[in-house]
Parts: C-alpha cells; structure tokens; sequence
C-alpha cells in the first residue's frame, strides 16, 4: 500500500534532527541515492505566474532506497482529485519503476521542494514536467552506474521495473535497490535527459486505481483531525455574531468553573480549551459576550446593487474588430444580465489543524492547500524562523480553492504559545460557514447581435467581480470585446461584505453560466438548433471535436429551442482544456422542481495521465456542479450569515445522481492540461439552456431555486 509518509509522533526524530537545510537533509538522508537533476528548459513554465513552485537551483525530488523503493517528494496535496496516483504514474514511467514501488511524500514542508499550493488544475500542467525529467534523468543516471556496476558501457544496458539489465541478455542485471545500498550518489548528467515518448508509456496514460482508495475505504488514511498527542487540548473561539460586530467585553467566569478547562486571551481573541472536545465546546456557551455591531444594510438581495455602485474600472482583457460597426450591422440585439449568488466551499472535512511547539521546533498537522504558506504564517505568528517551523504531510478532506486559507492554523499555533501544550483546532460546521471566503456574488451583462444572415456580429461582454478566468469568448465573432471589472474574485476593497475567495475553477462557472446562455438565446433569434449554431461559429478544432463527441454521445437530434424536450448544450474552456457537456432535464412546471436525468461530458485535455482518474474527475465536478446550479446560494443580512449547516444550505444528494457518461479525447501526443474543473464550469449553463428547452423560461440567476424556475415559468 502505498502511503503519504505519517510519522508516529511518539517514534519520529527530535525537532532538534528536524531543523534542516535542504542541503543537510541530502548529507544525513541514510542509505539510498540522491539524485539531484537541473530543471534545464524551463519554457513549459514560462507562462505559469507561480514559477516559484518549483526550484531554481535543482530538483531533489526523489529518493531510491535499498529495498528499491522510490520516494516522490512533492508539495502538492492530496484532497480527492487524484495527483497522489497521477504524479506516482508520471515518476514511475519516467524511471522505469514498478508503480507499487513509489511512496509518495506530499505537502511536507522538511522534505518537499517549495510549492505555492495546489489549486488551479496546475499540479499536473506545470509540476508534472519537472517530475517527469526528474524520473527521465534519474533513469539515465543509474544506466549509467548500472552499467559501471556491470562492467559494460552505458550503451549496453537498458532499464525496466526497477533494474538496470544487459539489452543483449536481460538476465544480467543489477536492481536499483543494490546500486543504492550503502551509497550516496551524486551525479548530473552531461546531457539533456529524454522524456519518453507516448509510444513508450508503460504507465502514463493507462488507467489506474487510485493509489490512495484502500487507505481510504478502509479508515486509514489520516487528516489534521486525526492526530493524537501527548497531553494534547482541543480548543474552541469566541466567535462574533456577524462580520460587522466587535467584541465589548466579555465574561469567562462561568466558563472557567468547568473542571479541567484553559482559557487563553489576546486582545480580543478568546479561546477555551479541553482534553475532551465535547467539554470544550460547552465551555464555550457559557461564556457572556458583548458585541457591538453596525449595521450596513446590505443583504442577499440588494448586493448586486451594491456591487454595481462600488465597482473598480474596467480592464479590456480582449477585443477585435469594431462594436459600432458591429452593432450597425446586427439586426437582432440581446442586452442581457447575469447573476450569481455567493456560494460556500462546504467540504466534508472542516478547517483544522494540530499544532505542537516543543525545543524551539514547532509542528504542524493543518487541512490545507498551502502546506509551504501555512509554514511562513506560523512562523510569523509566533515570531520565529520559518526553519524551526514543520507542516506534516498529511491527506486534505476537500478544498475546492477554500483550504487556500488556513486561519485555523495560526489560530491554532497562537492558542499552542499561549497555553504552552499541544492543541488541536477544529472548527464546527456553523464556523465553516461563517468564516468561509466564498465564491463572489458577481454580475455579468452582456449585449450581442446576429446579422441578417445568423451570424453573431457583435459581443459586447462585462463581467463583476468573477475576473478573466472564462470571460474571453472562443467563437468566432468579429466585433468583439471582453471587459472585466475586477482581475480576481476580490474587487474593490471593501466591496464585499466578508471574505470571498477561490472556488473550484473561480470565476468560470460565472462566464460559462452567461456566455452559453447568451449563445442559446442569439441560437434561438436566428432560428438554429443551438449545436448546429455553435458549429457555425467554431473553429478551433479541439472545441469542434468534443462538441460533435458529445452530440454523438447523447444522440443529439437537431431542433429549434425551445423544443419542449428538455435538451441542453454548453462549451467551456479551462485549464487548457475544452470540454462540452450535454443534459436532459425534466421540469416540473407547477413547483419549478428539477430533476436532471441524463448528463453526457466530453472533454480534451491533452495527454491524460490516468484516464480513469479523468473520468472520476468530470463525474465529481458534474455532482458538485448541480449544487451551485439549483440550490447553492449564501443567505446573509447586514454580515449575518443566515446559512450555518446544511439544513439551509443544499447540497447535491445521491438522490440527484442523473445518468453520468463521460468521455476523455486521447490526444497523447498534446502537453497534459488541467483535468480537475473543467467539467464544472458547464453545470450552470447546460442546466440553464435544458431548463429553457423543457419550459420556455429564461433563468438568469444561480442557483436557479424550484422557487426562481415557478417565477419564471409564470412570467413568461
């Protein structure tokens, strides 16, 4: 069973072994290899911001051990979208390793190469290149110890399944295990390492089980709450009511006549702990505080408004030809407005986080995204060096961008210097709601053309607060420009009324939701099944592709919308990757209830390292996509969240699961794309257009509630 490296916290080193330099950690590493590699042609990087996940000096990212095992370091985390078997495939191949023989080592912050976290479908598009040329020179490194080992050139001997072998007589041969045993090597190559070529793979680009399922299944595998130390407290905070209100003055007295409970208090931070967590959050009722609180007024309903008025200047991401001429030449315009809701990440596992500070070393289990940025924010907290602070590897229950924050972290390392004992941080499901940064409330306005002759000749596009991700259109259009009014899910300081943040593919659910929406309706005013519509404004070859897969896939027959069948089409592009998704509804016209029957994905993500994990990958985001479609939507009033727990907040159920097919495009002979959101981004529109084509009715705001469909099947 391969496994992310746990140490016992009662049998590892001491934090004193701990405290190493890369350079150190390579001298005292024990028996095996090391094997240090240049990066070399960094080109695949150059467009990538976060350069800084990887090295500038060189890559130790793996280690041969005497029993032949290979360790994978990595500062990617896993959080159920599948690298720990993607990046192991990528090593494995690349080194001519068995699979069963890679233990990966991910998120630890001693061991690991810096990485700016994991989000953005990135680990395989700009980490998984460096990892492969790591395996590729390792590969060639021990050829050529193997073949010193065997008193033959390096030109005689080949490499598989973790040996070194005579081509002319495989029976020959010397395991990677033995050339480790006892040795420290060090050695680069002269040359440039050769990735292997699709037609090579052994592993890369067949399906895998996921290396990490038994653990799993079976209650093995550990997270930040299952951590148990020695002395250990669990503590709870004093939160305020709302996001405008401030602490007055508070009374603990009643809290502190429960046996065995600590208190600590800075400023206005206040926390209560126990050996029993159960006992530290009744502790917490009983404290008496006073908040004072201002409020803005501002709730669920009027923040568009708001939003509108406080809106940064806009940023032309995009443009061609001229909108005047454009708009002369339209004989139809559609002026159009899209909304979306606040959405909250809502993973199964709550932020939390264990913290030790023991000899000057402090440790640091935490549910996080950020294992490298969590170690900088601690260290800061308490003032110390970021070499004296160590984040574990451990597996993350879910982020979808949320865990790219790790408050609960630093709390929790404030609480371990104020108390001076070990202290584990949970936060409860109402503090995962209230503390959450989510995704944007944002707005989308949209006014487009069709000619005389049904072609869009005119697109004009402005986008709130979702940013660039998604926003630029792929059709081809003429006159065309793409405005957006906030880079990021930000905005203007101040702008929103808590914490907004990353939420799976930011900003692309938003723009797919109104562009393909926006498309069906000029389909509709040209008089155009909306798939034979979209081909005729595509050209590029991939998104025409996985179009014409999926209507092959669902059996698409062509028919003006709204046909009264409920059938809908949506295209989108993220991560580098196109993906077309297909969707039958049903509608039920006197509640507005919706029942989704049938989903059919296509997507084109390049060279697909695992295919199953893929696939696995497009059914999670089209379950997760229904929530933020139908449902999903923060209620709030003047910075009182009103959604605490999930019998307000609704997400998908197994009830809803629709017929799911999917389909990955094998195109191994293109880079490896983003594989984890692409599927998602569809959700919104696809159910949107579906819904129209069963009902006549125009949604234009997510989530699009049973109550939101009824109003707008009356209005029609």
């Amino acid at each position: 069973m391969n496994d992310i490296k746990l140490l016992n916290p009662d049998s590892q080193p001491s934090p004193a072994d701990l405290d190493l330099t890369r350079r150190q950690f390579l001298k005292i590493s024990g028996s095996g290899i090391i094997l240090l590699f240049t990066v070399g042609d960094q080109s695949l990087l150059a467009q990538e911001r976060f350069r800084r996940d990887l090295p500038t000096d060189f890559n130790a990212y793996l280690k041969i051990s005497e029993d032949g095992r290979v360790a994978c370091y990595t500062g990617k985390i896993e959080m159920g979208q599948g690298v720990y078997t993607s990046l192991a495939q990528m090593l494995a191949d690349e080194i001519d390793a068995d699979l069963s023989a890679v233990d990966m080592v991910m998120g630890d912050t001693e061991l690991c190469p810096y990485d700016m976290g994991t989000w953005g479908s990135m680990s395989t598009r700009f980490f998984g290149p460096a990892l492969r040329l790591a395996g590729a020179e390792a590969r060639e490194i021990l050829a050529e110890i193997g073949a010193e080992h065997l008193g033959v050139s390096s030109d005689k001997v080949s490499t598989a399944n973790g040996h070194v072998f005579l081509t002319s007589d495989p029976g020959k041969k010397v395991s990677y295990g033995e050339l480790a045993k006892g040795k420290k090597i060090v050695r680069h190559l002269k040359g440039k390492a050769s990735l292997k070529k699709p037609t090579e793979f052994n592993i890369m680009s067949k399906p895998v089980t996921r290396l990490d399922a038994e653990e799993k299944v079976r209650g093995k595998a550990q997270y930040a709450g299952d951590i148990r130390l020695p002395g250990m407290l669990y503590a709870k905070v004093l939160r305020p009511p709302s996001h405008e209100a401030k602490l007055v003055d508070v009374d603990l007295s009643a809290a502190r006549q429960i046996p065995g409970i600590d208190i600590v208090r800075d400023g206005d931070f206040v926390a209560v702990l126990h050996r029993y967590p159960d006992v530290a959050e009744m502790a917490l009722t009983k404290i008496k505080a006073t908040f004072d609180h201002t409020a803005s007024g501002l709730n669920d309903e009027n923040i568009f408004d708001h939003l509108l008025k406080v809106a940064p200047a806009g940023n032309a991401i995009a443009s061609g030809g001229d909108l005047t001429a454009g708009k002369r030449e339209a004989g139809t315009i559609a002026e159009k407005t899209y909304l979306n809701d606040y959405v909250a990440h809502a993973p199964v596992e709550p932020h939390t986080a264990t913290v030790r500070i023991e000899g000057g070393h402090t440790t640091v289990w935490a549910s996080t995204q950020t294992p490298f940025m969590v170690r900088d924010a601690v260290a800061k907290e308490l003032g110390v060096s970021t070499e004296t602070v160590r984040v574990m590897p451990i597996f993350v229950g879910g982020g979808f961008g949320g865990k790219g924050r790790f408050t609960q972290a630093v709390e929790a390392a404030r609480i371990a210097k104020l108390c001076g004992k070990p202290v584990q941080l949970a936060w409860s499901r109402a503090e995962e709601f209230f503390l959450d940064s989510f995704r944007p409330a944002a707005i989308v306005k949209i006014a487009s053309g069709i000619s005389a002759k049904g072609r869009i000749c005119y697109w004009d596009y402005h986008v709130y607060y979702a940013g660039d991700r998604g926003a630029a259109q792929f059709y081809d259009i003429p006159n065309h420009s793409t405005t957006t009014y906030s880079a990021n899910w930000s905005g203007a300081p101040g702008a929103h009324p808590f914490s907004t943040g990353a939420w799976r593919a930011p900003g692309n659910n938003t723009n797919t939701f109104a562009r393909e929406s926006q498309i069906d309706i000029m389909a509709e005013n040209a008089g155009v099944d909306p798939v034979e519509f979209r081909l005729q404004h595509l050209n590029d070859q991939k998104m025409r592709k996985v179009l014409k897969s999926a209507a092959e896939k669902f059996g698409w027959t062509s028919a003006k919308s709204p046909s009264g069948r409920g059938c809908g089409v949506a295209l989108g592009l993220d991560a580098g990757t196109c993906v077309a998704a297909m969707a039958e509804v049903q509608v039920d016209k006197l509640t507005g209830g919706v029942t989704v029957r049938r989903v059919v994905a296509v997507q084109d993500m390049g060279l697909s390292i695992n295919p199953e994990g893929a696939k696995i990958q497009m059914e999670g985001c089209i379950m997760m996509g229904l929530g933020y479609a139908l449902t999903e939507g923060i209620h709030f009033d003047s910075g009182k969240i009103a959604d605490l727990n999930f019998d307000s907040y609704e997400l998908p159920r197994f009830s809803w699961l629709p017929a799911i097919e999917t389909i990955v495009i094998d195109n191994k002979d293109a880079d490896p794309q983003g594989g984890g959101e692409p599927a998602i981004v569809t959700m919104g529109a696809v159910i949107a257009n579906a819904i129209y084509d069963a009902t006549g009715a125009r949604l234009f705001r997510l989530p699009m509630t049973s109550d939101r469909i009824k109003a707008a099947i009356e209005k029609k």
